[in-house]
């Protein structure tokens, strides 16, 4: 099997930190960074290599579209606004005292969350939570900090970041001008996680 591309990480610095977490309790672990970084590519392929894992996706907790029509941020999907954090943050609180939690997915291809789609059940004893803004310094945000045993921001140049979303665009057959949208709001999300995220316990460049 050929090794994924967050193989070393996984083998080294991350997956001594997890190691280091203490055993008898669930664990949340913060795998936090821009669009484009590689959180999700990670989530899934440290999730298959620690027995006991799974992946909590932030985007789960996207609003829907007519609410963010309503709101105004409907070209703001993917901004912290566009989020319902307090949902978040009560799921996460959940998972620190209750064996099973059912939590929402998003669906990319529908461009909408779908409840009920998503579990953490009692084998999970590590529960890798990805997304944007897991360390973002807001109010609502900063008080996921508290509830993750470790942290990680994952990030790479912001160049690279800028082509591997025109790239992932493209992919999905939008034309120039859409291109030109998303990748505003895009860049803009990147540049606040970037200035606003708090440290993190461990950091891991794609």
């Amino acid at each position: 099997m050929t090794p994924g591309p967050w193989a070393a990480a996984i083998a080294g610095p991350l997956g001594a930190a997890i190691a280091a977490l203490p055993a008898g309790r669930r664990h949340l672990v913060a795998l936090a960074g821009p669009p484009g970084a590689g959180k999700s590519t990670l989530a899934e392929q440290a999730a298959g290599h620690f027995p006991g894992a799974t992946v909590l996706p932030m985007d789960g907790y996207h609003l829907d579209n007519r609410l963010l029509a309503e709101r105004g941020l409907l070209d703001r999907k993917g901004s912290p606004p566009s989020f319902d954090a307090a949902g978040f943050l009560s799921l996460l609180r959940r998972l620190s005292t209750e064996p099973e939690v059912i939590h929402p997915l998003f669906d990319r291809d529908r461009d909408l969350s779908i409840a009920g789609a998503g579990r953490v059940g009692p084998a999970h004893r590590l529960v890798l939570v990805e997304g944007n803004y897991l360390l973002l310094d807001q109010p609502v945000w900063r008080d996921l900090r508290p509830l993750f045993s470790l942290t990680v921001m994952v990030s790479a140049p912001r160049d690279v970041l800028a082509d591997r979303l025109r790239d992932r665009w493209q992919v999905l057959g939008r034309d120039e001008a859409a291109i030109a949208r998303h990748l505003d709001n895009d860049l803009a999300n990147l540049d606040l996680v970037l200035s606003d995220s708090v440290p993190a316990d461990l950091t891991l460049s794609s």
